[in-house]
Parts: C-alpha cells; sequence; structure tokens
C-alpha cells in the first residue's frame, strides 16, 4: 500500500513521547492532485499503478496522462489515424502496443481471435528520428497494402528519400534512434518495426555515407521449418556534413533476399498479434542488446549460407565442366575410331 506520512511535529514523534504520527493513504488525497503527480509517471509505471486497486485503476486510465505518453515517446502520432473501435482508450492501447518490443516470434496465442490476424489494407508508418536526445525528424506515412504493385514487389516503405535535410549540428550515427510504428486504421493495432538505437553503422569510404541499422529479426514457421527475417529500419546520411538522406523501411529473408510485401504484411499482422516482450520500459536497454544480439546471429547465418550456396555452385560447376569435358572426349574418340 502506498502510504504518505502526514505532517507532524517532532516532539510529538513516539520516539520523544508524544503520540503516534497519523498517516494517510494515497487514495485520501485529491482527485486532480493525484492526476497531476500520476502524469509525470512513465507508461510502465503507470500501467503497474493501475494494477495496484480499483482505485488507482480509473485513475491510471486518465486519457490525457496516456496522450502526453505517447506523443513524448512517438511525437508523430499526433497526426497519425486512430481506429474508431479504440476511440476511447486510443493513446493507452497505441502505448502497450508499440512501446515494448514485439516478440522475436510473432505467433499468437492460440485462443487470439481470429480478427486478430486480420491482413492489415492500409499501413499507417509514424516515424520519429532523434540525436542525441533532440528530435530532428517526424514524419507520418500512409501505405496501400493492397495494390499487385505492393504485394508482388519487395517490401520497402520510405518516409524520406531523394530530398533528404540537413540537421543543425554534425550527426554521430551512434547517437541516432529511431521508432518506426506501424499502425493498422482499422483496427487500432500498432507494432514496433525498430531497435530504436543502431544494431549495426556501415560507412562506405567510396560516398561518405554511413547507414545505421535500427532491425528487428523474427523467427517465422513455414512448411520447410523455422526461418529467419529481418525487417529493417535504415537511416543512410552524410556524417560530416549532417546531412540525413535517405530513412526506409525493408524486410529481408535469411538468405539475403528481400521478401514481398504481401509475405511482409502477414509478417507485420502476426508482429501486432502477438505477445510482447517482457520488461516494459524497464527492458528497454536489455531489449536492445538482445536485438543486437539477434542481428549478429542473422548476419552469421546468412554468411554461412552464402558460403555454402557458393560452395555448392561451385561443385555443380566443376561437375558439368567435368560431364562437358567427358562427353568431348568420347565424341573425339568416337570420330577417331571411325
Amino acid at each position: 500500500m502506498f502510504m504518505v506520512a502526514a505532517a507532524a511535529d517532532r516532539d510529538n514523534s513516539p520516539a520523544c513521547g508524544g503520540e503516534a504520527a497519523e498517516e494517510t493513504a494515497l487514495e485520501d488525497l485529491p482527485g486532480d492532485v493525484l492526476a497531476l503527480v500520476l502524469r509525470r509517471l512513465d507508461g510502465a509505471s503507470l500501467a503497474a499503478l493501475g494494477c495496484a486497486s480499483s482505485a488507482f485503476r480509473s485513475l491510471a486510465a486518465d486519457p490525457l496522462a496516456w496522450r502526453d505518453l505517447c506523443l513524448a515517446a512517438f511525437p508523430s502520432s499526433a497526426a497519425a489515424p486512430f481506429s474508431s473501435c479504440r476511440s476511447q482508450s486510443q493513446h493507452r492501447a497505441l502505448f502497450a502496443d508499440a512501446f515494448p518490443f514485439p516478440s522475436s516470434s510473432p505467433s499468437p496465442a492460440p485462443a487470439a481471435p481470429a480478427a486478430a490476424m486480420a491482413i492489415p489494407r492500409r499501413l499507417v508508418s509514424a516515424v520519429d528520428l532523434w540525436h542525441g536526445g533532440k528530435l530532428i525528424m517526424s514524419r507520418v506515412v500512409e501505405t496501400d497494402a493492397t495494390s499487385s504493385w505492393f504485394l508482388g514487389s519487395p517490401f520497402r516503405i520510405d518516409a524520406l528519400q531523394q530530398e533528404g535535410f540537413t540537421a543543425p549540428n554534425p550527426i554521430s550515427p551512434a547517437e541516432l534512434s529511431l521508432t518506426w510504428v506501424l499502425l493498422d486504421p482499422a483496427t487500432g493495432r500498432a507494432v514496433n518495426a525498430s531497435s530504436r538505437k543502431p544494431v549495426a553503422v556501415d560507412r562506405s569510404w567510396l560516398t561518405g555515407e554511413t547507414v545505421a541499422r535500427f532491425t528487428l529479426v523474427f523467427v517465422t514457421s513455414g512448411g520447410e521449418g523455422d526461418s529467419m527475417c529481418a525487417v529493417e529500419a535504415a537511416v543512410a546520411c552524410d556524417d560530416r556534413f549532417g546531412h540525413v538522406r535517405e530513412v526506409s523501411l525493408s524486410a529481408e529473408d535469411g538468405d539475403g533476399g528481400g521478401v514481398s510485401g504481401r509475405d511482409a504484411v502477414e509478417l507485420v499482422a502476426a508482429a501486432m498479434a502477438a505477445p510482447r516482450c517482457r520488461g516494459g520500459g524497464v527492458g528497454v536497454g536489455a531489449a536492445v542488446e538482445e536485438a543486437k544480439r539477434r542481428y549478429g546471429e542473422f548476419v552469421k547465418g546468412k554468411s554461412a549460407r552464402k558460403e555454402w550456396k557458393a560452395r555448392r555452385e561451385g561443385l555443380v560447376d566443376l561437375c558439368c565442366s567435368g560431364v562437358g569435358a567427358a562427353a568431348f572426349l568420347g565424341f573425339i574418340l568416337m570420330l577417331t575410331l571411325r
């Protein structure tokens, strides 16, 4: 129980022979005072407080508090459309979906309703790019997920392309942080598609560009067993001049090939319906380190498969060359014997 000690004179304390100090339960404080206090909590603490008692449940559901938390974590959500079925608690639901990291194995619980796996017909991307804790880009992008061109082409969403922008201060890719929230406006479900902190920074010495990669690796089940798929938000910039050239989201399979829009949308739908990683705001740092570890495993596995394919193709080429040489020698021998 949360308790607040009432103001009492030191001379009246039991140690001085006086009467025991009065104690007041937190619920006894005025509602407006409690609301101001609760708005200073982070999302994980506010959600935990709502589970403490029925009295706190209504206070922790304050829409203004959750709206402030959402705008602080995802500033671009202010311009994002919400589902009418979640209008009463839209910001609380958005925070619960988008703030925790999604499960690395996006398989919905068996008890999940069929509607939870509905494939989005339209995807809304709420993208916010930070540098050194300062917001330098905020943008909302809407994507039609039903067009044949989108479903058949490699999955890619551009939040910033070609026009770019120049940051006020020189950019250090290691100090970048990115939130990329994919929202289904029909159901109100959302999922975080970025590792928030870069899992890798690749620099091209030829062009002078640096690509910061914010990648989440998922394990998907298929007819040939489990496989890995990486959803990668990438920021391409010239850190010498502070110019951010491109911010994009794409998907890659375990062999390094592009994932089609149809398969990527199905993966996003499964991630929206799947549980979130435990820990909430407390485990964000650990979740980022886990994302880096899984990305390292993904890159190693992709390199190993490429080497195996190269060896297999080399062996096939050698066999074909041997068969061709044997056929040629046999043809020459046949002509000679005639």
